[in-house]
């Protein structure tokens, strides 16, 4: 499903320009801005067609999002243990679990 492909692209995008930065310390707060400002271009620009495409296919703002919120927490568990060194916990597989309940709730009798 293109919708779904391109927000997790789009997630992996935000989840970078957002989060890469917390292991450089040495550049400048506006360097780092300016780089990503340069990354989540490119999450817009999967971003908008996503929601553009999934909604015109019947999909609810509500679905979107709520999809997109599930890709981005798992994303950025695999971001925080491969990039950031971060070890995930069972508070972490019970979070996502929520976030999955809530993606059923939110598809249920669609």
């Amino acid at each position: 499903m293109p919708t779904v492909a391109l927000l997790a692209l789009s997630n992996m995008f935000m989840t970078t320009a957002w989060y890469w930065h917390l292991k450089s310390h040495g550049r400048p707060l506006v360097q780092i801005i300016l780089i990503s400002w340069c990354i989540a271009l490119v999450e817009y620009s999967l971003a908008v067609p996503a929601n553009r495409i999934g909604y015109q296919s019947g999909w609810s703002a509500g679905q979107l999002k709520i999809t997109q919120e599930a890709l981005a927490l798992l994303v950025f568990g695999v971001f925080s243990v491969v990039w950031l060194g971060d070890t995930l916990t069972w508070r972490h597989a019970g979070a996502f679990a929520c976030l999955m309940g809530a993606v059923a709730f939110m598809f249920a009798g669609k």
